[in-house]
């Protein structure tokens, strides 16, 4: 997982361009994408830059958040809506995250290496326990069309 209180001075995002990335920047906001994935970071007082969404898989210009849901992994929009996450889309993130680490250089841990981290996590499956309907439980709503 990545230490989102560490700052970066702009100079240091400034360099991303060469290296493939697309930065674009709007009122103190960076928004770094590559691989039809992205992070944000914010400038906080000190006029460094923070992580403040980190990096995911973007779907329709939407940050997601990776969900396990015990049988699953899913993709979460903002509007609600989940996506199977896929092999492909998976790689995708993982690259992306291992060169936005690289370029911003910070380090790598073994256990960070070893794949995807999610942000939301339901394994309890068990009838009339939570998370025994997964969706619920990260308040997807049912009936929302693109499931």
């Amino acid at each position: 997982m990545w230490n989102v209180t560490e700052r970066f001075d702009a100079a240091v995002l400034e360099t991303l361009p060469p290296k493939g990335f697309q930065v674009s920047s709007t009122r103190g906001v960076v928004r770094v994408e590559k691989y039809d994935c992205g992070a944000e970071f914010r400038r906080v007082p000190d006029g460094r830059f923070q992580m403040t969404i980190l990096p995911a898989l973007l779907i329709d210009g939407q940050f997601t958040r990776l969900w396990d849901a015990g049988y699953q992994k899913f993709f979460i929009t903002d509007d609600e809506r989940k996506v199977p996450a896929l092999a492909r889309a998976l790689q995708q993130m993982r690259k992306f995250n291992e060169e936005l680490r690289s370029a911003l250089g910070v380090s790598t841990y073994y256990n960070d290496a070893l794949g995807s981290t999610c942000q939301v996590t339901t394994y309890d499956r068990v009838q009339g326990e939570p998370g025994d309907v997964p969706d619920s439980t990260v308040g997807i709503k049912s009936g929302n069309k693109n499931h």
